[in-house]
């Protein structure tokens, strides 16, 4: 049996398993083909829309890309690869595993193995995502008009929900990693109507088992007033809301502060609280960057990006990530080690940086290390100050 009949024999017992229910999983590998990124195609069945369908999952040596296809045009794809692009293939069903594979040395293999009865995956393509925070059973959703009172999600609320969530992963990972004690005091500056402060507290308090103390800080008295009335309705005795502004809060003995859409300077204003406080973990993120922008636009200064900046709109992203920098580098003077990412806080509002800090070890030489750079990055972009800067007085 050559080449061509035992890829035909694989492919025959493939398109088999595929219709009649028995198909596990295929991998394709040993690629030999013109893209020099592509690594492997792992291929599972799945139903979309009622339809049977294969997605093939590309894997590339920097991202993976997934597309679905019918049955039909799976199997015809798989005629033209194996044993050209593709040298090696893996057939897994519920009764056999099925291994073809073209070795160095020119030889061409076809084996068999029975197994044991395994059983058949799943078919649906929307996986129920396992989530932090459940809808059931929490009644301050249901006061925050997220959900009705079964716990099933609005459908206008279906956004700000998986917003929830998407903020709760980013928080656990982050909590791991300072390890904050049983007894936790966040604060939460600029807290609005409060839905995230809520999931916070839920979670810190009914998934981790922490005994936390969390604070909301927004300046408008209707919410405050609102947010405290769902806190004693859900029992949530560690959580309250105080009106103020950031600037006036005594964030003292607060382990985690954070500021989320705290505009332009008042970003600062809330990391040079944790500072103050030496907080373990610090998350911020910020919007509005006009101080730094004022500054550039004023002293116009002719440098490597010049090109880029005497567009408005790049230099407003200029700004930005100027603004951001120097915030970053202020909080590793201070002995925070710092991460800045992405964050997609709500499927209608632009993505947001996320600037995260966490608490380390203050050295002599990373703070002028730290320092110079601000310098630096001042003199290079025609900054007389950045207000972090000056709050700290460094």
């Amino acid at each position: 049996m050559n080449v061509t009949e035992k890829a035909q024999e694989f492919i025959s017992e493939s398109e088999t398993s595929l219709y009649n229910g028995s198909f596990v999983k295929l991998s394709l590998g040993n690629y030999h083909g013109g893209d020099e990124s592509l690594k492997n195609i792992y291929i599972k069945k799945v139903v979309i829309k009622k339809e049977p369908r294969l997605s093939l999952t590309y894997r590339y040596k920097t991202r993976d890309i997934t597309k679905n296809h019918t049955i039909e045009e799976s199997v015809e794809m798989l005629r033209q690869w194996l044993g050209h692009d593709f040298r090696v293939a893996t057939l897994q069903t519920v009764d056999i595993d099925l291994s073809f594979e073209i070795h160095p040395s020119g030889k061409t293999t076809l084996k068999k193995k029975a197994v044991g009865s395994r059983e058949a995956p799943t078919l649906s393509h929307d996986k129920h995502k396992k989530r932090l925070i459940s809808p059931t059973g929490k009644g301050y959703l249901f006061d925050l008009k997220i959900t009705d009172q079964q716990g099933n999600v609005f459908h206008n609320a279906q956004d700000k929900f998986r917003q929830i969530n998407h903020y709760i992963e980013i928080l656990s990972s982050l909590i791991r990693e300072i390890d904050p004690g049983d007894a936790v005091r966040v604060a939460d500056m600029g807290s609005g109507k409060g839905y995230l402060t809520f999931a916070l507290y839920d979670y810190l308090k009914n998934v981790l088992n922490l005994n936390p103390e969390v604070t909301g800080i927004e300046f408008r008295d209707d919410l405050v007033k609102l947010c405290n009335e769902i806190a004693q309705h859900a029992g949530f005795s560690g959580l309250s809301f105080r009106e103020g502004t950031i600037d006036q809060f005594d964030a003292t003995g607060t382990n985690i502060l954070i500021a989320l859409h705290a505009c332009d300077t008042a970003t600062d204003d809330a990391i040079f609280k944790g500072i103050q406080a030496e907080s373990d973990l610090i998350v911020v993120a910020p919007c509005c960057h006009k101080q730094i922008r004022r500054q550039i636009e004023k002293h116009k200064p002719e440098n490597d990006v010049s090109f880029l900046t005497r567009h408005g709109i790049f230099l407003e992203r200029q700004a930005e990530m100027v603004t951001d920098g120097i915030r970053a580098l202020i909080l590793e003077y201070f002995g925070y080690k710092t991460k800045v990412f992405e964050f997609i806080s709500d499927a209608h509002t632009p993505k947001n940086v996320l600037i995260v800090g966490t608490k380390g070890n203050r050295s002599g030489k990373s703070q002028a290390s730290a320092l110079e750079k601000i310098r630096a990055a001042k003199r290079f972009f025609g900054i007389e100050y950045h207000h972090l800067e000056r709050l700290t007085g460094i």
